[in-house]
């Protein structure tokens, strides 16, 4: 009898453990198509796209690509522009992602040690423009940096002849960088700001009673622990500026004389000329170039633990 029981009770367990897949399964589906639908599929058409000839032209006739292996690779690399993008890009990244961490970190720190009807404040303030459209933000920048727009007549009022910002290969992409700087600082700040609120007080006071300075102790003992926040963001501001993508299109169109040229306008330029195949290596050239930068960062910035 008590064997009997044993095997109901199993085969009841076994029963509830199904139910529950499937129910599971069935909130998942919805999710599962979407992503298969509007991500996997055109990632891995993207992948066989890269391999072939296509063009907008084949379209119609898709039976008259043909598989030409690596070319679309080789032909990229021997692309000046595309080496530009990447220069480009790199400069972008390079000199904007470590100016972007310190500023916000600087806020990070400031408002962490404020008071909190202030902190409330500035916290708004700041991550107002992550909010807004970019597009919205780039048309607002735009004016303001043209020849006679509200920067140069701000200069002028102390006898500074502004130059074309927007136009000049010297000053666009600095132009460039400095919106988007002020546009992203407000999201690395509020995680920075979140990292330091989980600093333990206990340590900032013994590190006080030791005789520690301010500076000892944020760099002994916050910063140590504020490895894996900083990590979080680097990662996170870098993927975005890899692909920064909306300034230049909305602001400069890669101009002038290709000074803004990012990889990703290169690559929504290629699809627009109707040159997939290429286009497609393009952007998974980018994928792999997001990707090493990332694990890079991970060796780096990764925590000792």
């Amino acid at each position: 009898m008590a064997k009997r029981t044993s095997g109901k009770t199993k085969g009841s367990g076994s029963a509830l453990r199904r139910r529950r897949t499937i129910l599971a399964w069935g909130f998942a589906l919805p999710f599962a198509i979407i992503f298969c639908v509007f991500m996997l599929i055109p990632l891995i058409s993207s992948a066989a796209m890269s391999f072939t000839d296509i063009t907008s032209r084949d379209l119609r006739t898709p039976f008259n690509v043909n598989f030409v292996g690596l070319d679309q690779y080789v032909a990229l690399f021997s692309d000046s522009r595309f080496l530009h993008a990447l220069l480009v890009t790199a400069i972008f990244v390079v000199i904007g992602l470590p100016i972007t961490m310190i500023i916000a970190l600087a806020f990070a720190v400031a408002l962490n040690r404020g008071s909190q009807h202030l902190n409330a404040f500035f916290r708004a303030l700041f991550y107002a423009p992550v909010v807004a459209s970019v597009v919205a933000v780039s048309v607002v920048w735009r004016y303001i940096l043209q020849s006679d727009g509200l920067l140069n007549s701000l200069l002028a009022l102390v006898g500074i002849q502004g130059p074309d910002w927007l136009h000049d290969t010297h000053y666009a992409l600095p132009a460039l960088m400095v919106m988007t700087i002020w546009r992203n600082m407000g999201t690395l700040m509020i995680i920075f700001l979140a990292g330091l609120q989980g600093v333990p007080e206990e340590l900032k006071e013994a590190a006080a009673i030791d005789g520690a300075s301010k500076w000892r102790t944020f760099r002994s003992i916050i910063l140590p622990l504020l490895k894996p926040t900083l990590l979080l963001g680097a990662v996170l501001l870098s993927v975005a500026y890899l692909q920064f993508f909306e300034e230049a299109f909305v602001m400069t169109q890669g101009g002038p004389l290709d000074s803004t040229l990012s990889a990703a306008y290169y690559v929504y330029q290629k699809f627009g000329f109707g040159q997939y195949g290429i286009a497609s290596a393009a952007s998974w050239v980018l994928f792999v170039i997001i990707a090493l930068v990332s694990v890079l960062q991970f060796r780096i910035l990764r925590s000792d633990d």
